[in-house]
């Protein structure tokens, strides 16, 4: 029975190997392979869900391992990442009708379930490193395939999810260095002196999968290059869960942290800036997708928080925002997905007034876009309050954070939905459809989701969150409840009525949905920033080019310079050498016999020195 947990790695990689085999002039196969796959690969982890495994074998050589553990917190991901990948597929049988790419989406996809599968299921961090870096391989080349200019987005988010796993794959080295160990189930070592460089190498690996600051600059460009459903599954959810999920194991199993030690003030801080800056950027965008891919990175910033206060309410927080985020991010993309399936644009210049063309698309963003903005009683709201429970604990700057936060994701939601749903209608989209049947049903089923995970809060609290707790978890408390702290409530209604309240008055000034952010965007200073950042000014994939650039020229002088000396310098010095010394021997006897005579003298006054 222990083998049943190759099953969640095994089926979606045959799986995804049998669609690239399938020829393409054989229509609907590749479609019908994926979806039972999808099918049976959820099936697989909803029966797996409360079961507890060990698998083991020899791997590798030189003792490394290939050990497997399922158990509660394994489990609940790759059932969640199974589900949101069932759901993908299910809308991209739509969305993706008569695209070139079909079947390498499917087949890479399923792929990349299995890769997460395993990197989530594994119990010994080489056997971890292999599916992790597996699935970034398989990233890139999702993002490759969407367009033609889509391979140097591609090469771009390879390279730097590529430098933060070198940084994990020292911070591995080192971690089984110290501990005597490569199980991650099998030490905890303090996360001090050296052990605190392993923590920071392998947290470096954590976040930059979760795609947080300063690794997340690949994303707005690939909500750009790439397929749409690649957004809704990859960056809006399977990455966060696994990120999340490994950046929790190796806080509560993998090392001794303390609620005031300096790595989880770092964590705390990194969490705040992400959801501070990504949100000031998802604020001024006029593209649906790009606005979006923005606030997929602003939201792992809570979740960063909520883990790195190291307090149960943070910690549960964090991981509860994780599963809400992956819900109604991934369902905000799909709407953006049948908007650009239906409209043939993203460009919210373009959109609007299509709410009445396509009402079950609009429902959806609606109580989406409620959910991420953390309106009571959906289910952000719930994960957030947690967090800003556990921030305040530590500190009112990382709560006011938070805040701050919430003020402009609800303001940036009010502006989206107003420009592409309720504006007047322009020419470009006054034939609108809804969507299709089979892209709706993914969107109402996570739309639903997030409804019951909001009034119904403990289901997935007391089944999912509370648990990967364990002996972390305080005795006798339970966090499903409603939030205890009032006063949070009641500023977290604070600031949602302010951000209304500043759309209003933003529409008013600007005379347009697209306009309610522009008093912000081109206020002193700001748009100064603004404009800098627009132009990528502040990315430090850029400021790395940028470095390369000017090392690689220093090398190329340089090299230029060794290549003059040897090659010109050195040639032009001998010949122009030669050149007098064949002068110098014209054959008159007279001159040798000087020659000889001033050579004896030199000869005699250096041995008598």
């Amino acid at each position: 029975m222990a083998d049943t947990i190759l099953l969640p790695i095994l089926i979606p990689i045959i799986a995804g190997l049998i669609v690239l085999a399938v020829p393409d002039r054989l229509r609907w196969v590749k479609e019908a392979i994926a979806l039972i796959a999808a099918s049976a690969n959820l099936l697989t982890t909803i029966l797996l869900f409360n079961a507890n495994m060990a698998y083991i074998a020899s791997w590798a050589g030189f003792g490394i391992e290939f050990a497997l553990r399922l158990y509660h917190f394994s489990a609940f991901i790759i059932l969640a990442a199974a589900a949101f990948g069932f759901l993908v597929i299910l809308y991209s049988m739509a969305f993706l009708s008569g695209k070139k790419y079909a079947k390498l989406f499917y087949a890479y996809l399923l792929i990349t379930l299995g890769f997460i599968a395993g990197a989530v299921l594994s119990d010994h961090l080489v056997s971890m490193f292999f599916f992790w870096e597996g699935s970034l391989i398989m990233l890139s080349v999702l993002i490759a395939i969407g367009s033609k200019t889509a391979f140097k987005t591609a090469m771009k988010a390879f390279i730097i999810l590529g430098i933060s796993d070198l940084a994990m794959m020292i911070g591995i080295a080192l971690f089984g260095h110290l501990s005597g160990t490569l199980m991650i189930s099998g030490a905890r070592i303090p996360a001090t002196g050296l052990g605190g460089a392993a923590f920071l190498l392998l947290m470096i690996g954590a976040i930059s999968k979760s795609g947080s600051m300063p690794f997340h600059s690949w994303i707005p460009d690939a909500a750009i290059d790439a397929p749409l459903p690649f957004m809704a599954v990859i960056p809006a959810a399977i990455e966060k869960l696994l990120g999340i999920y490994f950046l929790t194991r190796i806080c509560l199993d993998m090392f001794t942290l303390e609620p005031n030690s300096s790595l989880s003030y770092l964590l705390m801080t990194i969490g705040a800036i992400t959801i501070i800056l990504a949100v000031m950027m998802a604020l001024v965008q006029k593209d649906y997708k790009r606005l979006l891919s923005y606030h997929a990175i602003s939201q792992v910033g809570y979740m960063i928080l909520g883990i790195g206060t190291l307090v149960p309410a943070g910690i549960i927080g964090g991981l509860f925002h994780m599963l809400n985020n992956a819900m109604y991010k991934s369902c905000l993309f799909l709407t953006g997905g049948a908007v650009e399936k239906q409209a043939g644009t993203t460009d919210l210049n373009k959109l609007g007034g299509i709410s009445s063309k396509m009402p079950i698309t609009f429902a959806c963003y609606i109580i989406t876009a409620l959910s991420i903005s953390g309106v009571p009683p959906f289910n952000g709201f719930f994960s957030k309050e947690l967090v800003y429970d556990g921030a305040l604990e530590r500190g009112w700057i990382f709560y006011a954070a938070a805040a701050i936060g919430s003020f402009f994701t609800a303001a940036s939601f009010l502006k989206l939905g107003h420009a592409a749903f309720l504006k007047r209608r322009g020419e470009a989209v006054k034939n609108v459809k809804e969507a299709p049947v089979v892209m709706l049903v993914p969107m109402v089923i996570i739309a639903l989701g997030c409804i019951l995970f909001g009034v119904c809060s403990y289901i997935p609290i007391n089944n999912f969150i509370q648990p990967v707790l364990g002996a972390h978890m305080s005795e006798g408390h339970n966090f499903s409840a409603f939030p205890a702290n009032t006063m949070l409530v009641v500023i977290t209604i604070i600031v949602l009525i302010a951000a209304l309240l500043n759309h209003i008055y933003g529409v008013k000034r600007s005379g347009s949905g697209l306009g309610a952010v522009d008093h912000i965007h081109y206020a002193p200073v700001l748009s100064t920033i603004y404009d800098k950042a627009q132009k990528g000014l502040f990315d430090p994939y850029n400021m790395g080019v940028w470095v390369s650039n000017i090392f690689s020229r220093a090398a190329a002088l340089c090299d230029s310079g060794i290549d003059w000396t040897y090659n010109i310098f050195t040639v032009r010095t001998a010949d122009s050498i030669s050149g007098l010394i064949r002068k110098s021997h014209d054959g008159n006897f007279g001159s040798y016999i000087i020659w000889s005579l001033s050579a004896t003298v030199i000869i005699l006054i250096f041995f008598l020195i």
